[in-house]
């Protein structure tokens, strides 16, 4: 299942739910259901997944190939940081891709940054093993690791659904008849 949930009553919570808040972008870039998970923790840090409702997590579907080559300038693999104040780092705006996932049924979907921020690292696990994307999207499975402005930590947020609110958009889209907003 490609869910992690919050941990029920009376069990330890997972990493995840411990140290991160999980905010949500619905509909990046205004394409039905392909949603980002934004893993906030309190040092900053954001860690970019795909959230449960995401096209390439619903079963049925297989994952081809995964590039972080943007375009033909431009790969997220050439990403180099180093020191204090993360000198290198590709400066990412909230619509910058990350990386495109090729599926095997010729579907193809780009993961966006969904904050402001210096790319920290990606995910070259995922480009070996895609399936882990799909088994383990909010640990082992992640796109990216992201690192706002200091200035920006707390207004990054503003554009993005808390845990609530995102299902409130999932239950919106399964009670609707035709999913065309």
């Amino acid at each position: 299942m490609a869910t992690e949930p919050a941990a029920a009553e009376g069990t330890v919570p997972s990493l995840v739910d411990r140290y991160f808040t999980r905010w949500y972008k619905a509909d990046v870039k205004g394409k039905p259901c392909e949603d980002h998970c934004i893993l906030q923790h309190s040092n900053r840090i954001c860690v970019i997944t795909l959230a449960e409702s995401h096209p390439v997590l619903q079963s049925g579907k297989t994952i081809k190939s995964i590039s972080y080559q943007i375009s033909t300038n431009c790969s997220r693999l050439q990403n180099k940081v180093s020191g204090k104040f993360k000198r290198g780092a590709q400066f990412l705006t909230e619509l910058a891709p990350l990386c495109k996932i090729y599926c095997s049924d010729g579907e193809e979907y780009t993961v966006s940054s969904c904050v402001r921020g210096r790319l920290m690292e990606v995910n070259e696990n995922i480009l070996h093993k895609p399936s882990i994307l799909q088994e383990k999207p909010s640990t082992e499975g992640y796109i990216a690791v992201v690192l706002p402005k200091f200035e920006e930590s707390k207004s990054i947020t503003e554009g993005l659904l808390t845990q609530k609110q995102y299902e409130e958009v999932l239950v919106k889209r399964t009670n609707a008849p035709t999913a065309t907003s």
